[in-house]
Order: structure tokens, then C-alpha cells, then sequence
């Protein structure tokens, strides 16, 4: 016994032995696919900066939501660019916007595909900040009543789940109470809890047609060096009746996603954010690393960390690797 040996990679031998004892494992059903919903119709044009992801009219919205569904994908998390913006942002809750219309299309086409909005004013504000603006700053409470006005007309449109990504303090309760008192209680709301104030999010920027147009959004958004913070922050919206939490971005923040995976018990979404995406296509397609293999191991690293879902740019061609592997 004096000599034996432990040897670890008698489990790595083949691939069958190393599937048996893989501790994480990812799948398609573990994504969300992000689509940008623009006015108009048979619009598809892409978006420089993420390749693969488009500007989609509504028709083109379901379109490409069967082709996730069909991927194996459950969820789509729509974001919109309306036709047109002002100070408050009241395209947000206009019925006849295109994120309300794609709802319609989409839930109609494929009802059991699970669609989530996003909820927040910066698509929509001519200022391009998350919320109503006063002064120079954006104040918090009166910001509360549009997202529920927001929140309402996405319900209404039929979407399944509500995902405010503002940052405004007491943004859930706000929106719990205005969706219940309306009769959506049904309603699940996906939080961004933890979204910090990230370098990581220009090429959403582009995409959404979101950039502020003075200052910066450090006041509401978290700042990158807290951690402790982010507990506080999932606990409050966890507190108001958030029924899954995000943290954003993903690849920076494991981190985050494992405590609060320790911490609490709902379930954590992973945001990989659109900066993420871009990088590795980028590296991709200029042949300094193998695309599938990264995207799966980062993937992957995201469910390890303690993602129960990932919300990714990624998601179509993810599920289709999975698939063939």
C-alpha cells in the first residue's frame, strides 16, 4: 500500500468516462437569445460591431425566435428602437412599438416559447438615460412609475417574464405592485440585480441606440470594484419579489455569480454581455482561437460559476454546437 499511486486521470481515459463524472453540464435549455426589435417590416440588417445579431423588424423577430426555438432555446429577451424618442421615454409603453408588436407576433407563432422584455427607459429617452431626468440628474421615484407603466404594456403585448435592467432603487417592488394590481401576477420578474457599471456593454450601445447623451450612468449602475454590494442589491430585489436575478456582465463578475448563487435561493442568470461576444469574435475571425471551443468553455464557465441560465449573444450557435456534439 506504501507505494501506491493516486492517479486522477484514470477518469480522463476517454471521452465516455469523462462524461460520466463531468460535474457541470451544459445545454441549449440553459439559454436565452437577446433580439433587437426596430420598426418597420422584412428589416434584417446586422449589427457591425456583433456579428451573427441583427436589427430586426417584428416579422424578422419571429423569424429568427423559431429558428432559436427549433435550436432548442426556451427564452427570447427582446430589446427595442422606436420609432421615436423624448424626454420620458413613452414609446416604452406605446402598444404599437416594435418590441409590443413582436410580442404579439411571436407569442402567437410559438406559444411555448418563453419571451422576456426588457424593461428600462434608455432605448427610448432622447437623453438616452435609464430613467426621467431632473436637472442633470435622473431621479429615481418619479422614474418608478413609467417602468410600471413599461412593465403593464409588455404584459398586455403577452410577454411571459419582465426583466427591469434601470438600476433605480425599488424598482421590483414598483413593478410587482403596478403588474398585481392589474391582474398580471403571473408575471415573473427577471432582475438585473447585480449590473455593474461596465466597460464591457459598447457594442449594446450601438446596437440599442442607448449611449447617454452627457454623463455617464456610474450614479444607478454598480461600480465594478463591489462585492459586497451586490449582495445587498440582490437582497433588496429578492426582498421586493424578483424571481430570478441577473448579474451583468458575466466573464468579470464569476465571482459575484458564484456568492450570490451561495446566497441566495432563486435562480441566478448569467448576462454575457455584448463587449464579451464581440471579443471573441474578433479573436475568431482573425484566427487566434478556435470560436466553438471558447464560446462552450466560457459557457460552460458561467454555469460552473452558478449560472442556472445564461443570457447570450452566443445562443443560436451554442445550441446548434451542442446539438452536433
Amino acid at each position: 500500500m506504501g507505494n501506491l499511486m493516486i492517479r486522477p486521470r484514470r477518469l480522463r481515459v476517454s471521452s465516455g468516462v469523462r462524461a460520466m463524472v463531468r460535474e457541470n453540464t451544459l445545454d441549449a435549455g440553459d439559454l436565452v437569445f437577446p433580439l433587437f426589435v426596430v420598426p418597420g417590416s422584412r428589416v434584417k440588417n446586422e449589427i457591425p460591431s456583433m456579428p451573427g445579431n441583427y436589427h430586426l423588424s417584428p416579422d424578422m423577430a419571429e423569424e429568427v425566435a423559431r429558428e432559436a426555438y427549433e435550436a432548442g432555446i426556451p427564452a427570447v429577451l427582446l430589446f427595442g428602437l422606436p420609432e421615436y424618442k423624448d424626454a420620458e421615454g413613452s414609446s416604452a409603453w406605446d402598444a404599437n412599438s416594435p418590441v409590443q408588436q413582436a410580442v404579439r407576433r411571436i407569442k402567437a407563432a410559438l406559444p411555448e416559447l418563453v419571451v422576456i422584455t426588457d424593461v428600462c427607459l434608455c432605448e427610448y429617452t432622447d437623453h438616452g438615460h435609464c430613467g426621467i431626468i431632473k436637472g442633470q440628474k435622473v431621479d429615481n421615484d418619479s422614474t418608478l412609475v413609467r417602468l410600471g407603466q413599461t412593465a403593464i404594456s409588455y404584459a398586455e403585448a403577452g410577454a411571459d417574464m419582465v426583466a427591469p435592467s434601470d438600476m433605480m432603487d425599488g424598482r421590483v417592488a414598483s413593478i410587482r405592485q403596478a403588474l398585481d394590481a392589474c391582474g398580471f401576477q403571473d408575471i415573473s420578474i427577471m432582475s438585473y440585480a447585480a449590473k455593474y457599471a461596465s466597460a464591457f456593454y459598447g457594442p449594446f450601445r450601438e446596437a440599442a441606440d442607448s449611449a447617454p447623451q452627457f454623463g455617464d450612468r456610474r450614479t444607478y449602475q454598480m461600480d465594478p470594484a463591489n462585492a459586497r454590494e451586490a449582495l445587498k442589491e440582490v437582497a433588496l430585489d429578492v426582498q421586493e419579489g424578483a424571481d430570478i436575478i441577473i448579474v451583468k456582465p458575466a466573464m468579470a463578475y464569476m465571482d459575484i455569480m458564484h456568492q450570490v448563487k451561495t446566497s441566495f435561493r432563486q435562480p441566478v442568470a448569467a448576462y454575457n454581455v455584448s463587449g464579451e461576444f464581440a471579443m471573441v469574435k474578433a479573436a475568431a475571425r482573425n484566427g487566434w482561437i478556435d470560436e466553438k471551443r471558447t464560446v462552450l468553455e466560457l459557457l460552460t464557465g458561467m454555469k460552473r460559476a452558478g449560472a442556472d441560465m445564461i443570457i447570450t449573444y452566443h445562443a443560436v450557435d451554442a445550441a446548434k454546437w451542442l446539438r452536433d456534439r
